[in-house]
């Protein structure tokens, strides 16, 4: 830790005031370095987004400090991408950034050089992942008979997949059917469905017009939304 040479204070019985040097101020300070500090921690760092972490590290005035962190139990080695020394000359701040793939332990070593001496000091620190929302797929969307016989049930059926680690069936989602007929350029809402396991769903409605539909998964806290492949019917008028 930083050292402070201390002068003593002698008092006369004149009422003069002299003051003299202490040995503290004339023996060179011991070599020390010490993180203070890791903020945050953990280190909190959003799906896909980045977050920068400060160390804050205490060394004997006059020396030279590096910092170096790395995984625990991993190959890679990241050096700081940015440092500062505070302007008192003691302490020194580091800041380095992190990314959703650096998941896990990680060790921070602070290095103090001066006068041909070297000391270290090590710290553990976190970082975690907060999870995002996952991503959805429809697959499989299909409106069938095609074609169909005006006023004749019309079926609709596909899966709904979500990636957290791999695409997986979702259970409980809703999802929309909408059409847009012939010649029109909006989408009109037809009726909905949850899926099932395995994120397969079904749905029906009655046939009117030739046109496209389309499947619709609006999302929730935990998932963004998508939506499917459109698909066009024909839809013909009974012959007589």
């Amino acid at each position: 830790m930083k050292k402070i040479a201390a002068g003593l204070i002698v008092a006369t019985m004149g009422g003069a005031l002299l003051v003299t040097g202490g040995t503290a101020a004339q023996a060179r300070a011991a070599l020390d370095v010490q993180i203070e500090d890791i903020n945050p921690d953990p280190v909190v760092v959003a799906k896909g987004g980045e977050a920068t972490a400060s160390f804050y590290v205490d060394a004997t005035q006059g020396a030279h400090v590096e910092l170096k962190v790395e995984p625990v139990g991993d190959v890679r080695t990241f050096a700081a991408k940015s440092v500062s020394a505070i302007p008192d000359g003691a302490r020194w701040k580091f800041t380095v950034p992190f990314n959703s793939g650096d998941e896990g332990k990680w060790r921070a070593t602070a290095t103090a050089k001066k006068d041909g001496e070297t000391d270290r000091d090590k710290a553990y620190f976190e970082v975690e992942v907060q999870g995002g929302k996952a991503d959805t797929r429809i697959t499989g969307f299909k409106a069938s008979p095609d074609p169909v016989k005006k006023g004749r049930s019309l079926w609709f059926s596909g899966r709904l997949q979500a990636n957290e680690d791999g695409w997986d069936g979702v259970r409980g989602g809703e999802v929309e059917i909408y059409f847009r007929a012939n010649g029109s350029s909006g989408w009109k809402y037809v009726t909905s469905t949850e899926s099932r396991w395995g994120g397969k769903f079904s749905a029906k409605t009655r046939a009117s017009k030739s046109g496209t539909f389309k499947a619709v998964y609006e999302g929730d806290d935990d998932t963004n939304g998508s939506e499917s492949r459109s698909d066009w019917v024909r839809v013909y008028s009974w012959r007589r």
